[in-house]
């Protein structure tokens, strides 16, 4: 069925949500695909629409799991940027540096605005007065999910709250999560 739908435009956001495909219709709402994209096939916009929210269901499936400086595991705990190392190696095959500075520079990454953020998007904080000393994974409709801190949880937070928007240094997009393109490639970015 899917080799049928393969040369099939994109529908309308009314279209879609009228065929029962919400999360289609969710992803034309919030910007994750391109105007453009409607006049691409459906399983271009399956295929992005899939790494996308498969990376963000797998970071949401371990809500809950505690805090571990260093750690890199749900059985250990994750600290910061060892869950978002995880998430990306696991979900998307993709393989991360170990910590979050290192992450904000790695090559296949491309630089965000706030305002341009989408679900899987990393998103970099100074929360240990140095540049890019936090990271978590962008969810959407301004939330990101992460491993804050000793003594908490992986857990989803609000971007537009005052601590993280004072300490918001940036995001950064991997390309094979949205453009269907490996990291490092020159995938075409998206029009502002």
């Amino acid at each position: 069925m899917a080799a049928a739908q393969s040369h099939a435009p994109v529908p309308p956001p009314a279209e879609a949500e009228s065929r029962g495909d919400s999360l289609l219709r969710l992803m034309l709402d919030k910007g994750l695909v391109p105007i453009e994209a409607a006049n691409h096939s459906v399983a271009m916009v399956m295929q992005v629409k899939d790494k996308a929210s498969d990376l963000v269901i797998s970071a949401m499936n371990f809500l809950g799991v505690t805090y571990r400086r260093g750690g890199n595991s749900a059985e250990e705990g994750f600290d910061c940027s060892g869950f978002v190392r995880y998430i990306f190696q696991n979900s998307v095959g993709l393989v991360l540096p170990r910590r979050a500075d290192e992450q904000a520079q790695a090559s296949g990454l491309a630089p965000v605005s706030v305002d341009d953020l989408k679900p899987g998007d990393l998103v970099f904080f100074n929360t240990l007065r140095r540049a890019f000393s936090h990271v978590g994974i962008y969810i959407g409709d301004g939330k990101f999910i992460h491993s804050p801190r000793t003594g908490s949880a992986v857990r989803v937070e609000d971007m537009r709250k005052d601590y993280w928007v004072t300490r918001f240094n940036g995001g950064r997009r991997v390309q094979a999560v949205h453009s269907g393109a490996e990291p490092g490639t020159d995938a075409p970015r998206n029009p502002r």
